[in-house]
This record gives C-alpha cells, sequence and structure tokens, in this order.
C-alpha cells in the first residue's frame, strides 16, 4: 500500500489526474482515462457508473482499500476523494504497480 500512496502523490503532481466522481465518469465515457482509482466508500451508484461505462471503454478499474478520506490524504489533497482518474501518469509507476498497461486491460472489473 505504501508504494500504491507514493506513487498516487507523484502521479497527482507530475502527471495528469482528475479527482472527483463528475469528472472521473467523465473520462470513463470517453475513454481518456488509462486509470480509474475509486475509494472503498464510494456510493454504489457512481461505483456502479463508473465501472460500466470503464468495462466498455477497457478501461482498469482499482479499488482503494481506504475510505474517500484516506484516499485523499493518499493524493496529498485536505479533502475527501471517492474517485480519481489517471490520464497520464506522470514520472509515477503507478499503471505497473496496479497492473494497467499500455493496452487499458480490464481486469478488475469482472464479477
Amino acid at each position: 500500500m505504501v508504494d500504491i500512496n507514493k506513487n498516487l502523490i507523484a502521479a497527482v503532481k507530475t502527471g495528469k489526474t482528475v479527482l472527483g466522481t463528475n469528472r472521473s465518469l467523465k473520462l470513463a465515457k470517453t475513454g481518456k482515462a488509462k486509470l480509474l482509482i475509486l475509494a472503498k466508500n464510494c456510493p454504489s451508484e457512481i461505483s456502479e457508473q463508473i465501472r460500466f461505462y470503464a468495462r466498455l471503454s477497457n478501461i482498469q478499474v482499482y479499488s482503494f482499500q481506504g475510505s474517500s478520506k484516506d484516499l485523499g490524504a493518499a493524493c496529498g489533497k485536505p479533502f475527501d476523494v471517492s474517485s480519481l482518474a489517471i490520464e497520464k501518469p506522470g514520472s509515477s509507476d503507478i499503471l505497473k504497480i496496479i497492473g494497467a498497461s499500455d493496452v487499458r486491460q480490464d481486469s478488475t472489473n469482472r464479477q
């Protein structure tokens, strides 16, 4: 988890990321994200929508094990973050650590 948090901060600082459910959902619909991250307590209706569009766009979704407060702190933000989308990881290795490749395989969405 420490590696994920460290790389998450690096992605937010050096890459191109968007925070929040509305913007994450928009990137899931357009297929522009390389990875979507959802907090453990993300509302189920929002989580289902994001996962649905991520599946259609072949984007991997990672379930962050902490709450939205923990995800916000992991991003270096003083507010809650229920979801975020990574468009460009910057100097972060988060895509390698979580297992998202450049092909954007969707392995965690299947039930």
